[in-house]
């Protein structure tokens, strides 16, 4: 990450927890005043980046990942005994198979020829 895209993150933080609206200009004045010089561009893309999106999306969904893996549930059953679901495994796994390379041998010809 680059010092420009840092200094517009934590000015757009600032801002954010400070309940102000998040537009170019309060981020250029921030990181100006912070002394950090930045591409003019930068703070023009963080306000659009974050008009569309909610910060506290941002702030707690980082390192979320793809899907996680099934889990097993434990349910009561109507005897009153806790009988465990079995979790959801794929049937049929397949396994890829990587394209074999090809060699300089099969070509016919070699580098040290």
């Amino acid at each position: 990450m680059s010092t420009d895209e840092l200094a517009c993150t934590y000015a757009s933080l600032i801002l954010y927890d400070d309940g102000i609206s998040i537009t170019a200009e309060k981020i250029a004045t921030l990181v100006s005043s912070a002394g950090v010089k930045v591409q003019g561009y930068w703070p023009g893309l963080f306000a659009k980046l974050l008009e569309r999106r909610d910060v506290d999306d941002l702030i707690t969904n980082v390192g979320s990942g793809g899907g996680c893996a099934p889990v097993a549930v434990a349910s009561m059953g109507a005897g009153g005994g806790a009988t465990a679901a079995v979790a959801a495994t794929p049937s049929a796994e397949e396994k890829k198979e990587e394209p074999k390379e090809e060699s300089d041998d099969d070509m016919g010809f070699s580098l040290f020829d």
